[in-house]
């Protein structure tokens, strides 16, 4: 299907959005119009839009006994492998729709969830815009440009490895991984309750990966030669805190903070993994706490532990570092010795605290 344009995001009412001064004699006629006896109703809406110097959605909203309230949109989000569904409001039929990059697709379901089938050749995880017009039943449309991911059904295992949440230029943070197994990295969201309170701080376009490898997410992009390594050549970054890992760049400048609930999402919710941090210096506030009550309910930290991370002693070259345990609990966590930062290879194993 090619795509000729994007339009901008719009919503309308089935009728025009004017201003009216007369709606006297609007009520009057419609009462003329229900009468059994009037023959002509052409001629009394005709009368109307005569006398009334303008029409009013208003208005005419009352005389036809429909509803200009358009259509709302929630979210879209990919259900299957080559399905895509959009969630509205109410119910609404697609007028059209457009995709970049182009492809074939087809509405499978109307309704307050619309299901789009599509055929793409890219890989999962990849960025696709939808530029959907849609309508109810009331002839209200709703324009929406919304970005998504297709479908990846290959993510892989992994831990959170590494942490640094203090900054002396170049020096930036950052969040490491470990891979556990091969797979596909796209659409993964990272999260830092503390900094952004629901929306992802990083989502990774598609990456092939193996087992074993370090994958770590920088916070600030302060530098040029910054480049995030999607391909198989992991010295593509020239940034003074590039590792010899696989690297991923921020854009901009985002502020790790010590007291944090880190955690990576895949496409259907799931916490892959998660860490509670706390530090002295930043409270324990109600976004981290409710992220914190999240990674409890999926498993992804020991309810009992009652305890997060304590960060304090954390510098830029005394990282937060995982041991060689994984029971979803602040015991498996120290921090590193003086000097002991290792982003992009194993952990040093001399502690600090």
């Amino acid at each position: 299907m090619k795509r000729n344009r994007i339009r901008p995001v719009r919503q309308s009412a089935g009728l025009p959005n004017r201003s009216c001064k007369i709606l006297r004699p609007l009520r009057v006629l419609a009462e003329v119009v229900r009468k059994p006896k009037f023959p002509n109703n052409f001629i009394v809406w005709l009368a109307a839009l005569m006398i009334c110097s303008c029409s009013t959605e208003t208005a005419l909203q009352r005389l036809l006994g429909i509803s200009a309230a358009a259509p709302v949109f929630y979210g879209c989000k990919t259900s299957a492998e080559g399905e895509v569904d959009f969630l509205f409001s109410s119910a609404v039929k697609v007028v059209s729709m457009y995709f970049d990059p182009p492809m074939e697709a087809e509405a499978l379901t109307q309704g307050e969830t619309v299901k789009i089938r599509y055929e793409t050749s890219q890989p999962g995880g990849s960025k696709i815009t939808a530029d959907l017009l849609v309508e109810d039943k009331d002839r209200n449309t709703l324009n929406i440009l919304v970005n998504f991911r297709t479908r990846n059904n290959r993510m892989p295992d992994f831990v959170i490895n590494e942490i640094r949440t203090s900054y002396s230029k170049p020096k930036v943070e950052f969040i490491e991984l470990k891979t556990l197994q091969a797979g596909n990295l796209g659409a993964l969201r990272l999260f830092a309750a503390y900094d952004k309170e629901k929306e992802a701080i990083f989502e990774f376009p598609p990456v092939e990966v193996k087992a074993g490898e370090y994958v770590v997410v920088h916070s600030r992009s302060i530098e040029s030669g910054l480049v995030d390594e999607t391909g198989t050549t992991l010295t593509e970054s020239k940034g003074t805190d590039a590792s010899s890992g696989r690297d991923f760049w921020i854009p901009g400048v985002l502020k790790l903070h010590s007291t944090n609930a880190i955690y990576a999402m895949d496409q259907d919710n799931r916490i892959i993994d998660g860490v509670l941090l706390v530090n002295s210096k930043y409270p324990w506030k109600e976004p981290v706490a409710a992220a914190a009550s999240l990674l409890v309910s999926q498993g992804a930290w020991a309810e009992g532990d009652g305890e997060a991370v304590n960060s304090d002693g954390e510098s830029v070259t005394r990282t937060i570092c995982r041991g060689s345990r994984d029971s979803n609990s602040s015991s498996d966590w120290y921090i590193t010795v003086t000097s002991g930062a290792t982003p992009g290879r194993p952990n040093n194993p001399g502690r600090y605290r």
